[in-house]
């Protein structure tokens, strides 16, 4: 586990994002949402992803733009 604290850069992009973007409330929703849809359908062989697709194209946007406030990597607001 990584003891680092997060840069100033990265607090603010963090606070911003919280504040202004998506609330943390439904941040946590969503990624409890795509562990358990992955979850189940690689337990299940993939039969539970199709009932779940709406939440994982969702959540997949959102981790996506997540990962861009912590990790500027495809220059995307």
């Amino acid at each position: 586990m990584a003891t680092e604290c997060f840069s100033k850069e990265v607090e603010t992009r963090l606070k911003v994002f919280f504040s202004d973007v998506v609330d943390v409330k439904d941040m946590a929703k969503m990624l409890r949402q795509v562990n358990y849809a992955l979850s189940l359908s690689s337990m299940r062989g993939c039969e539970t992803l199709d009932s779940e697709l709406c939440h994982v194209d969702d959540n997949f946007y959102w981790l996506n733009r997540l990962a861009e406030v912590l990790d500027p990597y495809l220059g995307v607001d």
